[in-house]
Parts: structure tokens; C-alpha cells; sequence
């Protein structure tokens, strides 16, 4: 199923991944990146363990603006849990967040920014799509 024209003009779309980067809204983006639904933005971190709160501040803030209510954290090639500093910090900015390895949290941020969900993506690059 087709769901690219069921999203809203100007919302941003991931088309793909791999070889270390993203290709999102037509631009190709190398590195790990942040995704909102207006705008996408790299983001420093090139592994699960090298992620910090300071790094997730623009999730944060679009939390407390009540831009996001939940945030698809595409850990690399696997699944990892959510350090439980990260977690509370974004719960209390009142964003959900839904760990995943980034193949699933890029297919899952496009169905659900189809929906209209208030949803980003912090997404960590990986060599290969699987």
C-alpha cells in the first residue's frame, strides 16, 4: 500500500536509509539525523551508547512546545533499551519515546506521520537497509 499520498504537503518523509545516512523529502542527509514532521536536522551521535540527553534537547523542547508526543528512537541494527535518565527527561517534557532498530523507526515515523501524529524520529545511521 501506498501511503506517501496520504501525508500532508511539506511533512517530512523518510525514503531511506542505509549506507550511513537517510534520504529524507528528496535530500540525502549523511549521518545519524533527527526527524520532525516540518524539518529534519543531523544529530550527533553515531551509536546507541554515545547518545546523551544534551543530544535529544530538540526533542525536548518540541515536547514541552506540544509539538511531539512521541519519539521513534531507531537504535542502529538492534533493539536497545532506553537509559532511564533519557526516558524520565522526555517523559517529563511529555514525549512517549518507542525504541526500535531504525529500519522499523523509519517505517513506523512515515505510517504514523501519515496518521497526523505530533511524532519524531532520532535516528541512528546503519551501513545497510535489512
Amino acid at each position: 500500500m501506498d501511503i506517501t499520498p496520504l501525508v500532508p504537503e511539506g511533512r517530512q518523509i523518510i525514503e531511506g536509509y542505509g549506507n550511513g545516512g537517510f534520504r529524507i523529502g528528496g535530500t540525502v542527509h549523511a549521518g545519524s539525523i533527527l526527524v520532525f514532521p516540518d524539518r529534519s536536522e543531523s544529530w550527533p551521535v553515531a551509536s546507541f551508547e554515545a547518545m546523551t540527553l544534551a543530544a535529544l534537547a530538540p526533542v525536548i523542547e518540541a515536547g514541552r512546545s506540544g509539538a511531539v508526543e512521541l519519539l521513534l528512537l531507531g537504535c542502529g541494527n538492534r533493539l536497545a533499551p532506553v537509559p532511564p535518565p533519557i526516558r524520565a527527561a522526555l517523559k517529563e517534557a511529555g514525549v512517549a519515546v518507542e525504541p526500535m532498530d531504525t529500519g522499523a523507526a523509519c517505517r513506523t515515523y512515515n505510517v504514523l506521520m501519515a496518521e497526523g501524529r505530533r511524532v519524531a524520529a532520532a535516528l541512528i545511521a546503519v551501513a545497510s537497509a535489512s
